[in-house]
């Protein structure tokens, strides 16, 4: 039986173009890119999630990273409003996806901004990285239209880092990985600090699970030690644009 469905998006031809903010550009290898991408499907569907592809954009260097076009919670489907202008036509063909799956579906309108890699659910309470590319608008728009479905929003300063996924990514059993010089930890419950950048990178993919990047061979192993099942991907193309393991895709579990 099927856990979900994960919608992803192929990168275009032009990734080697995609923003890159906190980083110095190194050049992109679009056909290891690719190769990575297919790979990357792959482990979610061997995880046992149904892979469905939204719309692709070609015209859109960052549109492979389709998680900041929606955030998903209790059957509601919140179409975002990326903070870069430029990404802003991407959302249009996550909406198509996600009315396609039956979703209830709202926006995100201006003057709000909400790029979906800022937003870290845990149970009912969803974190929600502030002074990037998301600002206080976009938030209280995100907590009215949570709050109707028992979700709670708690905005987390940033510093020096992209999204608040770039910094802090939940474990099933709710502990939190994390950078911790990047962000408030004061609004978190404790943290387990990691020593390697994408060591705080991962995707819950089901039971014992645990998408993460091959970037990071040494939380890997702690993980594995603690019983977790870490599934490996290289994501080393993307990671040269800022991007990670939570960025390529969408759950939406069954």
């Amino acid at each position: 039986m099927t856990r979900g469905i994960a919608l992803v998006r192929p990168p275009s031809d032009r990734l080697a173009e995609g923003i890159v903010t906190y980083i110095q550009r190194t050049p992109v290898d679009l056909a290891l890119a690719r190769r990575q991408h297919d790979a990357y499907r792959d482990a979610l569907s061997t995880a046992g999630w149904t892979v469905r592809e939204v719309e692709p954009a070609p015209a859109h260097p960052d549109s492979v990273f389709v998680e900041d076009t929606v955030v998903i919670f209790e059957g509601l489907a919140v179409l975002t409003r990326p903070g870069p202008a430029e990404r802003r036509a991407e959302v249009d063909g996550t909406a198509a996806a996600v009315r396609d799956l039956g979703l209830d579906v709202v926006r995100i309108v201006e003057p709000g901004t909400l790029d979906g890699g800022d937003v870290l659910q845990t149970g009912s309470t969803l974190y929600v990285g502030s002074g990037g590319r998301t600002n206080v608008d976009g938030i209280e728009q995100l907590g009215r239209y949570l709050a109707k479905r028992g979700g709670t929003v708690v905005p987390v300063r940033l510093t020096g880092v992209l999204h608040l996924k770039s910094a802090v990514t939940a474990l099933p059993d709710g502990t939190l990985l994390a950078l911790p010089d990047r962000i408030d930890t004061s609004v978190l419950p404790a943290v387990h600090a990691v020593d390697e950048e994408a060591g705080c990178h991962v995707v819950p993919l089901g039971d014992d699970q645990l998408l993460i990047a091959a970037s990071a061979p040494l939380t890997a192993a702690w993980l594995s030690s603690l019983g977790w099942s870490p599934v490996v991907v290289d994501i080393s193309e993307y990671e040269k644009l800022e991007g990670c393991v939570t960025c390529m895709n969408v759950l939406v579990p069954a």
